[in-house]
């Protein structure tokens, strides 16, 4: 059953601060995210080579997963999670995944039984529908990926996530025209209309199977806007128009939560401050940890309230510290650790406050992400939580309004920035408030405008 969140979880932003949430999780080896402490979420990938039999998938991810472990007790952490985002072998072969799950989650338990470390699985079959356009078709690929989350269920994974790309059609046209309607329409609209068909799918797996239906992100279509806009130098897209497009993302990632997800969030969704201030569900993030696969501009801040601290994904090879994922996972240990110092010394909200000033005047996107300014975007999507389209629209709204008012001597903006914020401001102000009308004209105008944009003429948005 889908539910709308029309008002916020946490009262206020102050209240919001990391390794704490108002519904933590817990897994079946007593990794409890959110309960009051921050954890280590360790991501990977194995090496090209491993995919080209059954066998030596299942063979990599036992060795990596045996590395994580036996660094996470060499040096004495106490909790870890682990996420395995399935190359496409895994989904488009359930079995793989499972049997990868299976081994996975047997060396955590003989870990938890002999040392007492709580661990935590993650598993992340990937979007393999072929015709994401078509939005709610349910064919052969959408079957196997089904078939996908029950069999790593099956084979031991705590927590079930995605990353759906609903909409990428749309977005892909409209972020190369700075075309702000487009962004609402895609990531909004289209992408929160599949988030909450896929999603309650998934949530009745997870019930089905004793597991936790998580998160999702929106790293199709916001975090492409974040790649796109680059550095502070990089002209190829206004950072504007990229954290107009993050806090949209913001209003669709929600609807994964509306359909069942139950966090963690994932990762990669920058995004999910925002989330966790409606929904009050643990989140994952990934920032300075994650330049083992790409840059951003929020490194620190992104700590600000995350339950599972990521590093986002990094090949599995050796390092002079030992193997990648052996590497990383101590720094994200020592994080987590530090973050729980913090906690237990009563200086958590120093930290959090430390973090977010560190990068909030660096760039529109952690200036709006930062807690504060990430509630008031919250605030704004349940304003009319019931409507996809219109919380979208006052999200980005919301999100120009912020940063016009903010203090120009402290979040300096060029006027390549100025001028594209001014351009979505008088985009946006032109937009209807009529949903209806809304979604029936983008349907025809990007039915017109994009060739891969197909959506069966029988689906009603």
């Amino acid at each position: 059953m889908v539910k709308r969140y029309t008002s916020q979880e946490y009262k206020a932003a102050d209240d919001m601060i990391f390794g704490k949430s108002i519904y933590p999780v817990k897994s079946e080896l007593g990794l409890e995210v959110g309960a009051g402490y921050v954890t280590a979420e360790v991501n990977y990938a194995p090496r090209p080579e491993a995919g080209v039999s059954k066998e030596k998938l299942v063979s990599e991810y036992r060795r990596l997963t045996t590395d994580i472990m036996a660094r996470a007790v060499q040096i004495g952490f106490p909790a870890v999670s682990l996420e395995t985002e399935h190359v496409e072998q895994m989904t488009n072969n359930p079995s793989w995944g499972g049997e990868i799950a299976h081994v996975q989650k047997t060396i955590l338990e003989e870990y938890h039984e002999e040392y007492g470390i709580k661990c935590g699985l993650r598993h992340t079959p990937g979007d393999i529908r072929e015709n994401r356009d078509l939005l709610a078709l349910i064919g052969p690929k959408y079957d196997t990926l089904m078939e996908s989350f029950e069999a790593v269920a099956e084979g031991g994974a705590d927590f079930l996530s995605i990353e759906t790309m609903g909409g990428k059609e749309v977005l892909d046209y409209a972020i190369l025209r700075n075309d702000i309607p487009g962004l609402v329409y895609s990531i909004g609209c289209l992408g929160s209309t599949d988030m909450t068909m896929i999603w309650q799918d998934i949530r009745k797996i997870a019930d089905k199977k004793g597991r936790i239906a998580a998160g999702d992100t929106d790293c199709a279509q916001a975090n492409t806007a974040m790649f796109i806009a680059g550095g502070l130098l990089d002209k190829n897209l206004a950072h504007t128009i990229a954290i107009i497009a993050r806090v949209i993302a913001g209003a669709r990632t929600l609807a994964g939560y509306e359909a069942g997800a139950q966090g963690p969030g994932k990762d990669c969704g920058y995004e999910n401050t925002i989330v966790k201030s409606i929904t009050g569900c643990p989140i994952s993030q990934e920032g300075k940890t994650s330049t083992c696969a790409h840059a951003d501009v929020m490194g620190n801040l992104v700590m600000q309230c995350c339950d599972l601290w990521s590093n986002e994904s990094v090949e599995y090879h050796g390092e002079f510290g030992g193997t990648s994922v052996q590497c990383w996972s101590e720094t994200l240990n020592y994080d987590a650790a530090l973050l729980n110092v913090a906690t237990e010394t009563g200086n958590a909200k120093l930290l959090r406050d430390m973090l977010v000033l560190s990068d909030k005047y660096r760039d529109p996107q952690g200036y709006i992400l930062a807690y504060d300014n990430a509630y008031k975007i919250g605030s704004a999507i349940v304003k009319d939580g019931n409507d996809l389209y219109l919380r979208s629209k006052n999200a980005a709204l919301a999100c120009v309004d912020i940063l016009n008012a903010a203090d120009s001597k402290k979040l300096v903006m060029s006027k390549f920035e100025k001028n594209a914020l001014a351009n979505a401001k008088a985009a946006l102000d032109s937009m209807t408030d009529e949903a209806d009308n809304f979604m029936s004209d983008s349907l025809e105008k990007y039915k017109a405008e994009v060739a891969v944009f197909r959506p069966d003429d029988n689906y009603k948005f």
